[in-house]
């Protein structure tokens, strides 16, 4: 038996997040017999529940926000060695997800390889190029990174770019790499016609008639482009956009650079938790917009992918290797966004609908669930 220890996120049942969405599918879809997955999920009863045939355990975080996380990775793998003390003999993998363990992954990761455990980490998506981050957190983050790949014996990555800057950064610290994106889901959505009608009611949005957003409300995913060259535009359709905006101070900066309160035609919705009425608000929209610049396989933009027939993104390696010929691509030039919405809305039905094959048929080949999990399952093998 391999016992896969998953360490670094929320954990499971998924609520929402795409590491959690990840770990969801890894142990719902799993087919050997040889493996057995334990997931570490974030509660403080700290008890031991099974859910997709998995066995997750609660540990406790310690503190709020961002240092909780780091202190609680720590926690989780202080139970694995324990776990591994007491069952000695097994051949055990702890996969970590993200880098914010950081520097004290190194004691944990010397005590592990004493016990003949062998290290995999997921690097995540450059977290420390994000603009949210000051100049010492930037800092701080990369080194954590630099921790996470120097002391893991395999880095598992999400996106061929991902791959290839780990090995150009660390060079010979880096024991090995591969390559596995992340998943997504073909299948329509199950959301029945009336709730989606209520919803659409409650914001005034037709269906057909509108171009999507949907990502983390952060600078680095280009709000303020789409926004500003949507206003530019003359379309006559709405942008909807579903994400976790508070009227936080991004939001306020954002207001008063672009005045987009005072076009009737951009909503900011709030978030959509049912994934069932996500998938169908995309599958109905009539584009969708993707401005992510920093990360691998991003989640979003494989679910518009597989359920949206128009899709308009920033042009950028992560985004072009993942979308290739089944997505129009723009860039932050003035007004090539604004001409690329308004060269969308006059796309003639089969051109929409060749686009729209070509996109699922990316996802379908690349892409899908079972594809994901059998790689992760070979790797478990032959690591």
């Amino acid at each position: 038996m391999i016992h896969i220890f998953i360490v670094g996120s929320k954990g499971i049942p998924a609520q929402y997040g795409g590491f959690e969405t990840f770990v969801e599918n890894l142990t719902l879809r799993k087919e050997s017999e040889d493996i057995k997955y334990h997931v570490s999920c974030m509660n403080n009863d700290e008890k031991h529940f099974e859910h997709n045939g998995a066995d997750c355990f609660n540990v406790r975080v310690p503190l709020k926000g961002a240092p909780g996380r780091i202190f609680h990775v720590s926690l989780v793998l202080d139970q694995v060695e324990q776990w591994c003390k007491q069952n000695p003999g097994e051949t055990t993998i702890v996969y970590i997800l993200g880098c914010r363990i950081g520097p004290l992954l190194i004691p944990h990761a010397r005590r592990l390889h004493k016990l003949g455990v062998k290290i995999c980490c997921n690097p995540d998506g450059l977290e420390w190029k994000r603009d949210k981050w000051n100049a010492v957190a930037k800092k701080f983050l990369r080194y954590c990174e630099s921790c996470l790949v120097r002391y893991s014996d395999l880095a598992i990555c999400d996106a061929v770019n991902i791959e290839k800057y780990i090995k150009q950064t660390y060079k010979d610290k880096v024991k090995d790499t591969t390559f596995i994106a992340y998943g997504a889901d073909v299948q329509r959505s199950k959301c029945n016609e009336e709730e989606l009608e209520n919803w659409y009611q409650k914001f005034g949005i037709r269906k057909n008639e509108y171009y999507l957003i949907v990502g983390r409300f952060v600078p680095e995913n280009n709000y303020e482009t789409m926004i500003t060259e949507f206003m530019r535009s003359n379309t006559p359709k709405d942008l909807v956009i579903i994400t976790n905006v508070e009227k936080n101070k991004f939001y306020n900066a954002l207001l008063e650079k672009t005045g987009f309160d005072k076009d009737k035609r951009i909503k900011f919705v709030g978030t959509v938790y049912e994934q069932e009425l996500l998938k169908k608000i995309r599958e109905e929209a009539y584009g969708y917009l993707h401005g992510h610049e920093v990360g691998g396989t991003n989640p979003s933009l494989l679910e518009a992918l597989a359920s949206t027939r128009v899709n308009l993104l920033l042009g950028g390696g992560f985004n072009k290797e993942v979308g290739r010929d089944g997505a129009y691509y723009w860039n932050k030039e003035k007004g090539n966004l604004a001409s690329l919405l308004e060269k969308a809305d006059s796309l003639s039905d089969a051109a929409i609908e060749e686009k729209d094959a070509l996109s699922t048929k990316r996802v379908i080949d690349f892409y899908s669930w079972q594809k994901i999990c059998q790689e992760y399952e070979s790797v478990w093998h032959t690591f």
